[in-house]
């Protein structure tokens, strides 16, 4: 291929497009249409010399052209940290708000059964019996045992990375197995469960406020989490069965996108949580620090929600993506 034939031949159509995107403010409709051909024009170019012809210099030069061209034509894509500031401040808070009838009712039942499972623990020896031998029951709860020994046996950092990672897998769970409802009762039953046998044998022990000394600083934060990702994926399972006005397919695509911002919001919330518990639980600070350091975590979450979320959601974010990410919908009859 000869280079010089190839440039003298086209050099017109770059000078021209270049100049054209040079003041890209100012077209006229023509001139705009013009672009769009040089565009599609130069792009043909620069794939030939690129399988043709290695000159760096001129495909760097086509390539610069190119590039600009396409985003004129296309439109130039939003700053990364536009994206993240949109995430963080309306898309995430703004689906969790939307959600929040869901998660609040999920929160209010698990606490009513880990509440009446401790009682029924704590109050009733058969079921401690069933549970574990009195020497085991021991060793769990004594001063030093288990339940305490738990949060400190290994380095902070790398158990703050195990109750991340485990945490983010039972959110998880519950966003991704919503559609089918049973498997989040069931995950949400577990959970609850071993909460409230956990409090029924402390607090047999005489120990109830070593286990709120130790749950409570990072445990309201974990379960609000825990309760968000489990309300959002029942919402998506209620969706399956009344999707509303719009088509399945459309109202279930909306409420998975949402819920997969959701998930990736809780990822951050999970973290502060482990963080918490894996520095703050077992630290040598006063109980009532600890406590004071989880209802502050609790409280900026819930205020974030309530306040950035509500406003978001009240001029109609949804926590879905834009309708350009979105794609195109099929038309259907009304």
């Amino acid at each position: 291929m000869d280079i010089d034939a190839f440039v003298a031949v086209h050099s017109r159509e770059w000078a021209r497009l270049e100049a054209l995107l040079g003041r890209s403010s100012r077209l006229t409709g023509d001139e705009a249409e013009e672009v769009v051909a040089l565009y599609q024009r130069t792009a043909t170019h620069l794939s030939i010399l690129q399988s043709a012809a290695p000159d760096p210099a001129l495909i760097g030069r086509l390539s610069s052209l190119v590039a600009r061209a396409r985003s004129m034509v296309a439109g130039a894509s939003a700053p990364a940290r536009r994206d993240v500031a949109d995430f963080v401040l309306r898309r995430f808070p703004a689906a969790v708000y939307r959600a929040a009838p869901w998660w609040i009712s999920v929160s209010a039942v698990c606490l009513v059964v880990m509440a009446a499972m401790g009682a029924w623990v704590a109050h009733t020896p058969e079921v401690q019996a069933s549970i574990g031998a009195p020497d085991e029951i021991a060793t769990l709860t004594e001063p030093g045992g288990e339940f305490e020994s738990y949060y400190s046996t290994h380095a902070a950092g790398s158990f703050a990375a195990q109750v991340w990672t485990n945490n983010a897998w039972v959110a998880a769970l519950s966003l991704a197995l919503g559609v089918a409802i049973v498997p989040v009762l069931y995950v949400l039953w577990i959970n609850a469960a071993n909460v409230g046998v956990a409090l029924g044998l402390m607090a047999e022990a005489g120990r109830l406020d070593i286990f709120l000394g130790l749950l409570i600083p990072h445990g309201l934060l974990e379960l609000t989490a825990v309760f968000v990702a489990a309300g959002a994926g029942l919402r998506i399972g209620w969706t399956w069965i009344d999707p509303g006005p719009d088509l399945r397919s459309v109202a279930l695509a909306r409420e998975g996108r949402a819920a997969m911002g959701i998930a990736i919001g809780l990822v951050v919330v999970l973290l502060i949580s482990g963080i918490i518990e894996a520095f703050v639980t077992p630290s040598g600070l006063p109980t009532w620090a600890r406590i004071s350091i989880g209802v502050f975590a609790e409280v900026a979450f819930l205020a974030y929600v309530f306040t950035l979320g509500g406003r978001a959601a009240r001029a109609g974010h949804t926590g879905d993506v834009d309708d350009a990410a979105a794609g195109d919908l099929r038309p259907v009859a009304a």
